[in-house]
């Protein structure tokens, strides 16, 4: 009998045992209904003030992280160094520019730059429904917003190249 209720409390602890590797509830959130969605667009709009973009978190499994970006006005051009960059238009339209190279660039952290637009690079036009991905290390702007742009974006790291 001892040998059996061993044997079954090592079974449980091995089982709990993957359980405790899993990431913590802060960084993992799988789903989100339209009405979530829809909920962080209204709260993205009630916050909005003067700065051209609030970013609301949609989805979380790191190293990954989808955010809701609701952007009223044409905000910083951004190199992200490892990481691409993809975006779905969940609402409005714009120009997106990429490539070319940043003005005034600066760095804002460890593997990003930014900068107050891009000179040379092509312009897109980008409107609801549309999807697109900016490879690491380019050169990306919203530099035309018509109204409001409404987006979802997710950041890939990508492997460094040795």
């Amino acid at each position: 009998m001892r040998a059996i209720e061993v044997g079954l409390i090592l079974t449980l602890l091995a089982g709990a045992a993957p359980l405790a590797a899993q990431p913590s509830s802060s960084s993992l959130k799988t789903f989100a209904s339209s009405t979530d969605v829809a909920e962080l667009i209204a709260q993205a709009k009630s916050e909005h003030k003067d700065q051209p973009t609030i970013s609301k978190p949609i989805l979380r499994l790191a190293p990954y992280s989808a955010n809701l970006e609701y952007r009223s006005s044409v905000g910083p051009a951004a190199v992200h160094e490892h990481e691409a960059e993809m975006f779905y238009v969940i609402d409005g339209s714009a120009t997106l520019t990429t490539g070319g190279k940043l003005v005034s660039e600066k760095r804002t952290n460890a593997e990003n730059l930014s900068g107050t637009a891009i000179e040379g690079g092509a312009a897109q036009k980008v409107a609801k429904g549309d999807f697109i991905i900016v490879p690491e290390n380019t050169p990306h702007w919203f530099g035309a917003i018509d109204g409001t742009l409404i987006l979802m974006s997710l950041h890939v790291p990508r492997p460094v190249a040795h």
